[in-house]
């Protein structure tokens, strides 16, 4: 039952700050400078008109 509990423990306590780092890595992923053009383009394909029309 220790190695449960050490499990636990560390899933409490390091595994809160290894999700807070990731959100905020994806956070700055998103907002980094230079993707505003990227994501504009993006955002143009829904509305193209392919070959299944």
């Amino acid at each position: 039952m220790e190695n449960y509990t050490f499990l636990r423990q560390l899933a409490d306590s390091w595994g809160l700050v290894v999700m807070f780092l990731f959100f905020v890595g994806a956070i700055l992923f998103v907002f980094r400078p230079g993707s505003k053009d990227q994501y504009a383009e993006l955002a143009k394909i829904p509305l193209k008109n392919g070959s299944e029309d």
